[in-house]
């Protein structure tokens, strides 16, 4: 299915975190939306692989996203297989994206360096008509790099002030990985981390609310660009 815009995750719950609003902006706006979990972050401390791929597609209905899959590639191991990027090429080809978004390439999680480093050599790579894989070459008009953990100055941002409570409810999906266990919860061999610690959930919204304030709005989440852009004039 072509999309106009493919969103690729490192883990299942890394598209809410980073720019979960802007995939609802775009569905509101009559836009398709792909989304693509590389892993299913099955060495992650809580959460089966089957809870993590239920709370994925919660969070694909909670942002009107037009499908979602998962690559299945094994966690931590982003990277280390020569056949992944050939797999990454040709799921580009497959769904003919017009823009594609990828994770910023400096974060604290190894995983989501590693998936930008991939992911940008397979939006290139997609469209050399000589390069060996599945499809036809095709090169996306542009990729934008969007933050998970660690935030940068952005080349620019998306006003999601009227999509910010999808954004919320999207990542309540993922209930394995931002709710803390209580005393007789934890069944399941719960146990306390960084991500369901209540300044988890503060340091994205506040990470969101000063992108938006920067910009005058409520809600605005930010992206990175290699390239300049280019403007017909300085009028706003």
């Amino acid at each position: 299915m072509a999309v106009d815009l493919l969103v690729f995750g490192p883990h299942p719950d890394d598209i809410e975190i980073g720019m979960g609003g802007t995939i609802a902006r775009h569905g509101a706006l009559g836009l398709k939306v792909g989304l693509c979990d590389l892993t299913a972050g099955e060495l992650g401390s809580n959460g089966t692989v089957e809870q993590r791929l239920a709370e994925a597609e919660a969070g694909r209905v909670a942002l009107d996203a037009a499908w979602r899959e998962n690559l299945r590639w094994p966690d931590r191991r982003i990277g280390k297989d020569p056949s992944q990027l050939d797999e990454a090429v040709g799921f580009l080809r497959r769904h003919r994206p017009r823009v594609v978004a990828v994770p910023y390439w400096s974060d604290r999680h190894p995983d989501h360096e590693a998936a930008s480093a991939l992911l940008t050599e397979a939006v290139f790579n997609s469209g050399l008509r000589r390069y060996r894989a599945e499809g036809d070459a095709w090169r996306p008009a542009w990729i934008c790099y969007y933050f998970i953990n660690d935030a940068a100055t952005p080349s620019f941002v998306v006003d999601v002030s009227d999509y910010y409570a999808k954004k919320r409810r999207a990542l309540d999906c993922h209930a394995s990985q931002f709710v803390r266990p209580g005393p007789g919860k934890d069944a399941n061999g719960a146990v306390d981390t960084r991500l369901n610690a209540p300044t988890f959930r503060q340091l994205v919204e506040s990470r969101d609310a000063q992108f938006g304030a920067l910009a005058g709005v409520a809600w605005a989440e930010g992206f990175v660009v290699r390239e300049a852009i280019v403007r017909d004039s300085l009028m706003r």
